[in-house]
C-alpha cells in the first residue's frame, strides 16, 4: 500500500507486488486508512519505482459487486480506478467480490461494462464465496473472455473490513469445474487437495472448499 511495503518487499527479493484499494469510498478508508484519491497518490510511490526496479505491479479493486457499509456500488467507479491503475503501470487489474454478493446477471452487466473500456487479458476477477455464487460469476466471466481468476487454497481468506465473507473461491472447486468443462489449467487436482488439507491443518480449522471436503479419488469409482 505505501513505499515502505515497496521497499520490504524489494528486500526480500520479490519480482512482483499488488497495490489494492476499494471502489468504495467507505471500505477504502476503513481498509487502508485513506481516501480513494489520497491512496492513488500514494500508488505514486510504488507503481512507478517498482516498475523501474524491474518488478511486475498488479492492481486491485474491491467491492465492486457490493459494499459491506454502502450497499450497492456504481460499477463505473470501478471502471474508473481500474483505468487509472493501469495508466500508472499495472499490468493487470483484479476485480473483487469481496463480501460474496453477486450473482451472474449482475456479473454479467459488471463485465459488459468493464470490457468495453478495458482489454479482457487486463481484467481479472477476484470472487469470494459467502453466498455460494463464486463458481457461476466465474463461468459468466469465462464465456465473456475473461482468462484469470484469483482463488485460494481450501477457501482460506477473508477481510477484516468486510463483516461476515468468507474466504475467496476455493482453488480446488474452480480447477475441478474447468476440467470438467475440458479447460487446462496446468494443476493436478489430487495434489492440490493435498495443498488444502496442509493448510488445513496448519490453520487447525476445516476449511470450507468443497472439492477440498469431498476430495477427487472417489470420483474415479
Amino acid at each position: 500500500p505505501n513505499a515502505k511495503g515497496l521497499e520490504r518487499a524489494r528486500a526480500v527479493g520479490m519480482r512482483e507486488i499488488a497495490v489494492f484499494m476499494s471502489a468504495s469510498e467507505t471500505h477504502n478508508r476503513k481498509n487502508v486508512n485513506k481516501s480513494i484519491d489520497d491512496t492513488l497518490a500514494a500508488f505514486e510511490e510504488t507503481i512507478g519505482p517498482a516498475r523501474e526496479s524491474g518488478m511486475s505491479v498488479r492492481g486491485y479493486v474491491s467491492t465492486v459487486w457490493g459494499c459491506p457499509y454502502e450497499g450497492e456500488v456504481d460499477p463505473a467507479r470501478a471502471v474508473d480506478i481500474a483505468k487509472k491503475l493501469l495508466e500508472m503501470g499495472c499490468y493487470q487489474v483484479s476485480l473483487g467480490d469481496t463480501i460474496g454478493v453477486g450473482t451472474p446477471r449482475q456479473t454479467e452487466r459488471i463485465l459488459q461494462l468493464v470490457l468495453g473500456e478495458i482489454p479482457r487479458e487486463r481484467v481479472a476477477m477476484h470472487m469470494h464465496d459467502t453466498r455460494g455464487t463464486a463458481l457461476a460469476n466465474v463461468l459468466v466471466g469465462l464465456e465473456m473472455g475473461v482468462r484469470d481468476f484469483d482463488a485460494s487454497v481450501g477457501g482460506l481468506g477473508g477481510c477484516p473490513y468486510a463483516p461476515g465473507a468468507a474466504g475467496n473461491l476455493a482453488t480446488e472447486d474452480l480447477v475441478y469445474m474447468l476440467h470438467g468443462m475440458g479447460v487446462a489449467t496446468g494443476v493436478d487436482l489430487e495434489r492440490l487437495v493435498e495443498a488444502g488439507r496442509v493448510a488445513e491443518s496448519v490453520v487447525g480449522r476445516p476449511l470450507p472448499g468443497k472439492v477440498h471436503q469431498a476430495g477427487v479419488r472417489s470420483l474415479r469409482a
